[in-house]
């Protein structure tokens, strides 16, 4: 298979459809993250200081905020960040324009980072995965959400997307960016993270909601996630920084 270019431009554009569309694949992303959330919110406990890489829009970033978290969110589509402030409840949540690959915080300042939905849109996901472990403390938590690399991921992320969803943009996944498992367990590993959760996230498919979007071609606002053992597809999981790290940051 060639290798495209990925498309984050699209982000820019989404404005309000952040929260509202229901014809673009970004429905299906506030799907997951009505499973996501409460699943981050029940192992980090209370009051932690959280950094959101890749945020978009705040979907995640706000709720932890109105969790009462201190949260901070980064990602490089300034209007995404604006819709963020916009529906940010609290008005607590601090957003910043930032790259995961260099992100403008000191180390060990932070209780939780997550990269969720963003390593399979960065051509090198294990420079942010270093930058995470680098601003994390010594025992904090690393929440990850990916692709699995394989033919049947290929088939139902990428073309199944892309048959489903009329408004989904040409090369919002590409098919070399997914990771394996056992890819994101090493790049973990070598930077002082080890992951003590992995598990599957996929769609309800089994349900009214998934057969009407097969059919409607339009994505259900009740449209659920689930998650499984089988991490064939889609995958989430947990990474703890060690205690006792040595790594040289810089070198």
């Amino acid at each position: 298979m060639e290798r495209n270019s990925i498309n984050n431009a699209f982000y820019d554009d989404l404005a309000e459809g952040w929260y509202t569309a229901t014809d673009h694949p970004v429905a299906l992303l506030r799907a997951e993250n009505r499973l996501r959330i409460p699943w981050i919110l029940d192992q980090i406990g209370k009051n932690k200081t959280v950094l959101d890489i890749g945020c978009g829009a705040g979907l995640l970033t706000n709720a932890l905020a109105k969790a009462g978290h201190k949260t901070f969110g980064i990602d490089v589509s300034a209007s995404s960040l604006q819709v963020a402030q916009k529906y940010d409840a609290t008005s607590s949540a601090l957003y910043q324009v930032a790259n995961g690959y260099d992100l403008p915080f000191p180390e060990a300042q932070f209780d939780v980072v997550c990269a969720m939905d963003l390593l399979e849109h960065v051509e090198e996901p294990q420079l942010v995965i270093r930058e995470a472990s680098r601003v994390l403390k010594p025992g904090g938590l690393f929440f990850f959400h990916t692709f699995n690399r394989n033919l049947l991921s290929y088939l139902l992320i990428i073309k199944g997307v892309e048959w489903l969803v009329p408004n989904a943009p040409r090369n919002m996944h590409v098919y070399p960016l997914f990771i394996k498992p056992e890819e994101l367990r090493e790049f973990c590993h070598n930077e002082q993270m080890c992951v003590e959760i992995m598990q599957g996230l996929r769609p309800q498919i089994f349900s009214k909601p998934f057969l009407k979007m097969l059919i409607a071609k339009n994505i259900p606002a009740n449209i659920s996630f689930c998650f499984s053992k089988s991490l064939a597809t889609g995958y989430c999981g947990r990474a703890r920084k060690s205690l006792y790290s040595i790594h040289s940051w810089g070198n």
